[in-house]
């Protein structure tokens, strides 16, 4: 028993790897591979003019709910759609994986709450950072809630189905007690 949870960790693990990776290039990187110079050079330029991350961030949405807001009103826009749901889903595993990864699935509602809020927020820094996309508090507003969605989704598989182990034995030994009595 103790190796099928080893290597259920272990798959779960490399699971979380590959997600990651897969998120950090959708995210980041707009689906294509920077290459290290392309960064660094970004990196260097930015940190030595302090102006250009202002200016980064100035381009960005800094206000609450604003982009949330103008993405509802124009649903019908694949862009803006995409950009309110993908947000939400991107991170529905992150916070699915957090309970999974943490022992005894003990991770806390305000970890995952944390945890998602951090990583979401080094995400949206280092777009800046790197000059590779524009800061939107909304973006950390909309993933929290994904990665939040994720912790309930397992919560919910977790209650689910101890109420069906449970029924289960309950059944099997309701079973046991009438053939039992039948003889």
């Amino acid at each position: 028993m103790k190796i099928i949870k080893l290597m259920n960790k272990i798959f779960v693990s490399a699971l979380f790897v590959f997600y990651m990776y897969a998120l950090i290039k959708v995210i980041l990187f707009k689906f294509r591979w920077r290459d290290l110079s392309f960064l660094l050079y970004q990196l260097r330029n930015n940190l030595g003019n302090p102006a250009n991350l202002i200016n980064e961030l100035k381009m960005g949405n800094l206000v609450p709910f604003k982009t949330i807001f103008i993405n509802i009103q124009s649903l019908s826009s694949w862009p803006d759609f995409s950009n309110l749901v993908g947000n939400i889903v991107a991170f529905i595993p992150f916070g699915m994986f957090l309970v999974l990864l943490s022992k005894n699935r003990g991770m806390s509602f305000i970890s995952v709450l944390v945890s998602s809020l951090s990583f979401s927020l080094c995400i949206e820094s280092l777009q800046v950072v790197f000059s590779l996309g524009i800061f939107d508090v909304d973006d950390l507003i909309l993933n929290t809630s994904g990665g939040l969605l994720g912790y309930c989704v397992i919560k919910l598989c977790d209650k689910v189905y101890t109420k069906l182990i449970i029924n289960t034995s309950s059944s099997v030994q309701d079973r046991e007690i009438v053939d039992k009595q039948e003889f």
